[in-house]
């Protein structure tokens, strides 16, 4: 315990230290959002917390997309042969969407046995101002993979299109050989740079940590979820379970792999992913965790991770399906068969290609009410609890990526066993970062003279 808990100069580990800032920035939040202080709530809260939890969050956005092209460059190239990356390529897109249609589908039938909604009382809630977005065709899914002009791809930050124009890139890379060497060298070294700017920005997540929670419960607070606790107590329920249950399941039936090594190495990645609310956000240390925890070769979880932080929405699945099932009970509509085997099919469609960031289900949820006939307006109902609710289900999100590349790498050899057995693996580097000792390192290289 002492070993999780502290690392080896016997200091609080970061992971420690960021779960006391997400507890002390819970309570802090609550506290406030009771006491309701002006000046606090409006200049603290608003002001101060707001800005250092946004500088946090855009610290780790800024990452994303060097992380990932850099990275995937990297492991296509460590990869050597197209044949295997189409083998985890495919893979990896049939488990992400097996993971999408099992959470689906077991979050509605849990539903449809507890029967959130009914009884539901109306009064004073405020249904007006939402407005529905169309859900696009899948051939049209499909065919914005393929980007039209990469820069813009790389400057908005299309995940998909991004990927697909790297990995289209690394394939050229390849097949040039030998000519390909020191640009693939670059990479690495690109690679190696990013990595320490996430150690970096890593260095300050406490903090980032306590003001993201702080701000988010005491706008919240804890009295908005009385009118839709039903539908709270279920989603939750569904999305524990998914992550504990239903994902471990997964890892055990198709790497044999042992469930209980891999949540607590995935915890790291789990913390950052309910903070900020972001798959795209936390990508970088999903593939920390993944690769030096877990042991998976970069080569695989470069391409794994950030695809599956695009493609794959298990937790947004989730609260698609309780949520379909709680609205339908609350205006006294049945769907039928037919209907919930449209919303399973459509938030399976849905998750390819959208964006992994904070608020994005509701846009989902939005097309999947259009298609079985529910009111979008009824979003409003559960508006309220959405933030919370989504900070949950993106922590479920990034735990499938990771299942997912693991399941994939043993699957193709690309998995050190020794690195998965070993508790300790990647915690001296997650949790001792030593900027100090490393930088005064560099300084006193630099003072030595020229021949020393």
């Amino acid at each position: 315990m002492a070993a999780t808990l502290r690392d080896g100069d016997g200091k609080l580990s970061l992971t420690t230290r960021i779960m006391i800032a997400m507890c002390a920035g819970l309570v802090l939040g609550v506290i406030l959002n009771i006491a309701q202080i002006g000046f606090i709530n409006t200049h603290v809260v608003g002001g101060l917390f707001y800005m250092i939890g946004r500088m946090f969050v855009n610290a780790l956005q800024m990452l994303v997309v060097p992380l990932v092209f850099f990275s995937l460059i990297c492991g296509v190239a460590g990869i050597g042969d197209v044949r295997i990356l189409g083998r985890v390529g495919g893979k990896s897109f049939a488990l992400y969407l097996a993971t999408t249609a099992t959470a689906i589908a077991v979050a509605i039938l849990i539903a449809l046995v507890v029967a959130p909604g009914n009884g539901f009382v109306m009064d004073g809630i405020d249904t007006s101002g939402v407005s529905g977005r169309e859900a696009p065709s899948v051939w049209d899914t499909f065919a914005n993979i393929v980007p039209r002009n990469p820069v813009a791809a790389f400057a908005n930050g299309e995940m998909l299109q991004i990927i697909f124009y790297t990995i289209t890139l690394g394939v050229a890379v390849l097949m040039l050989a030998e000519r390909s060497k020191p640009f693939v060298e670059a990479c690495e070294y690109m690679n190696e740079v990013m990595m320490k700017i996430v150690q970096i920005v890593m260095a300050f997540a406490p903090y980032g940590v306590f003001c993201l929670i702080a701000k988010t419960f005491t706008e919240q607070g804890i009295g908005l979820f009385l009118p839709v606790l039903s539908y709270v107590l279920v989603l939750v329920g569904a999305l524990l379970l998914h992550l504990f249950v239903t994902l471990m399941l997964f890892l055990k039936l198709f790497s044999g792999l042992n469930p209980f090594i891999f949540l607590k190495k995935i915890r790291p990645a789990q913390i950052f992913a309910f903070s900020t609310a972001s798959s795209n956000a936390t990508i970088p240390i999903t593939l920390r965790c993944v690769t030096e925890r877990m042991g998976v070769k970069s080569g695989v979880a470069s391409f794994t991770v950030p695809f599956g932080a695009t493609i794959n929405m298990d937790g947004t699945a989730i609260m698609q399906g309780v949520a379909t099932v709680f609205l339908a009970n609350v205006y006294g509509i049945d769907l039928g068969l037919g209907g919930y085997i449209t919303v399973i099919a459509m938030a399976v469609l849905a998750s390819i290609g959208t964006a992994g960031v904070p608020g994005v289900g509701l846009v989902m949820l939005t097309m999947v009410l259009g298609q079985v006939g529910l009111p979008i307006e009824g979003i409003a109902l559960i508006l309220g609890v959405d933030r919370l609710m989504d900070m949950i289900r993106t922590a479920v999100n990034i735990t499938g990526d990771a299942v997912v590349s693991t399941i994939v790498a043993k699957g193709e050899g690309q998995i050190d066993m020794e690195v998965y057995g070993d508790p300790l693996a990647g915690e001296q580097r997650e949790d001792d970062l030593h900027i100090d000792e490393e930088a005064e390192v560099v300084l006193a290289r630099a003072a030595q003279k020229p021949g020393e």
